[in-house]
């Protein structure tokens, strides 16, 4: 069985108490900074700066970018200050802070029998920190990046969302073109890991020794139990289980939100002089679908939810929009600007979306292909729209880049 592994690092694959390792962390950043701000400034902008990075909901932005227009403004300070100091942060201070964690051998057991399973294995650890620092830490665990292949190792420097948010689960299932099989996510925190996860429509698997309770408003994990019990929980439950299910409102905000995040992020692995080359016979380019997603969004979605938003039971005309792709030549249009466009409609209807309440959801329309039908069902046809053009966004990521020769 092919699955989509998804770990957690920080007291899940290495034993890392952020009570202890954050105030050890602040302390040796803030003794290497003490040139550019004292310690007392320096710190509380740091701590704000990462409460902006857990807050944030644009798709627009990187965490990075959330960091600098927070942190350095603060101190009055531009990046390029301090680009050096924190380069040697992490290169000469931040090693020490190893001392702090112990490695976990049922961890590296663990992943070492994933690959040997064929499973696709990402480090679904928060993305707060350089990749560098969670590089190191995955060495610390036992686990070097130059020994084990992760599909994929979130960072500030790559994702637009952060833990707790859903949309950082959705980030990372979108960076690796939606796969269609069996996913699960395993993590140590419930607020964190499990409940996002969980609101997703991921299954999510709990290390714990069984002994906490599950607080209330808490999504209920798939499973519980130590690490060395994950890999019988999988081998004896059905796959149908495993199967990630994308329908709550929660979740479809969340793919909402990581489509024009991710089409960024799989745009920027293609040079835009390939951006309007189709990967194959009759296949769109970057260009066209990105034409595509943006006046499907402009005129078709987001009028949609206006009526059913503004009207009792309206009637929503089916609309063939496939012929725009030839009639309004998508491909001697510009892909960046297209992609821009399509940002900003979508956070448009992320506005519209963001708040409803949960009988906002059922109210109902009737479709002219469809029938009788509710704005619920009508996103989940925006997100399984969006999932299909990613996941072709991402084939042709993978078939155009064409290797340096030399």
């Amino acid at each position: 069985m092919t699955l989509t592994l998804l770990v957690d690092l920080d007291d899940t694959l290495l034993s890392n108490d952020m009570a202890s390792f954050l105030p050890a962390y602040l302390q040796a950043l803030g003794g290497h900074l003490e040139d550019f701000a004292p310690s007392e400034k320096l710190i509380p902008a740091l701590i704000n700066a990462t409460r902006e990075m857990v807050a944030d909901k644009r798709p627009d932005l990187k965490l990075k970018e959330v960091f600098d227009t927070t942190f350095f403004p603060a101190l009055e300070k531009t990046s390029d200050d301090f680009q050096a100091a924190i380069a040697s942060f992490y290169e000469d201070v931040f090693p020490t802070l190893q001392e702090i964690t112990q490695p976990r051998p049922q961890a590296v057991a663990l992943i070492e029998q994933a690959f040997q399973r064929g499973y696709d294995v990402v480090i679904a650890t928060s993305p707060l920190f350089p990749l560098t620092a969670i590089q190191q830490r995955l060495s610390w665990a036992g686990l070097p990046v130059e020994e084990f292949s992760f599909r994929l190792v979130p960072s500030y420097e790559t994702f637009h969302f952060s833990k707790p948010n859903p949309a950082y689960y959705a980030e990372i299932l979108a960076r690796l073109g939606w796969p269609e099989g069996p996913a699960l996510m395993v993590g140590n925190d419930l607020y964190n890991d499990i409940d996002p996860a969980r609101r997703l429509g991921m299954p999510a698997y709990w290390v714990t020794d069984g002994s906490e309770n599950l607080p209330e408003g808490i999504l209920a994990p798939s499973a519980r139990g130590k690490i060395d019990g994950i890999l019988p929980w999988i081998d004896a439950t059905p796959a149908s289980e495993l199967q990630p299910d994308y329908q709550r409102p929660e979740a479809l905000l969340a793919i909402l939100r990581s489509t024009p995040a991710s089409l960024a992020s799989l745009g920027s692995d293609i040079p835009e002089t390939l951006w309007s080359q189709s990967p194959g016979e009759g296949e769109w380019s970057l260009t066209e679908i990105l034409c595509h997603l943006r006046d499907v969004e402009g005129e078709v979605n987001i009028p949609r939810v206006e009526k059913l938003l503004q009207d009792q039971n309206p009637f929503l005309p089916g609309m063939d929009t496939d012929p725009w792709a030839e009639e309004r030549m998508y491909f001697c249009q510009n892909g960046p600007e297209a992609l821009r466009d399509f940002m900003d409609y979508r956070i448009r209807l992320l506005d519209l979306l963001e708040g409803l309440q949960p009988e906002d959801w059922e109210r109902k329309a009737r479709h002219a292909i469809f029938g009788p039908t509710h704005l619920r069902e009508i996103v989940s046809i925006f997100t399984g729209h969006d999932r299909l053009h990613v996941r072709q966004v991402y084939e042709s990521s993978n078939s155009l880049i064409v290797p340096c020769s030399g």
